[in-house]
């Protein structure tokens, strides 16, 4: 897979519960980390809220993420209380 570029629009894959990212969320790619122990990079996303604001940064794991696409269509969902 291709490295994605910082502040790119990306697109969530799959959900990723533990973040409450569901497939098909847009973000904006804000960093690139790498976890030495697992051995896993991952991308660290700032999520807005159809305004425009930003609601909260998640960090999903890479595969979890492919760039927006003219094909892809908007949707609107409401988040998942916080437990």
């Amino acid at each position: 897979m291709t490295p994605l570029a910082l502040f790119q629009r990306v697109v969530v894959r799959y959900d990723v519960p533990e973040e409450n990212m569901k497939r098909g969320d847009v973000a904006w790619l804000i960093d690139i980390v790498h976890d030495p122990v697992a051995k896993v990079d991952g991308y660290v996303l700032e999520v807005f809220n159809i305004l425009g604001e930003s609601v909260r940064i998640a960090t999903v794991p890479v595969n979890a993420v492919e760039p927006l696409r003219a094909e892809h269509l908007p949707a609107v969902r409401l988040p998942e209380p916080v437990r």
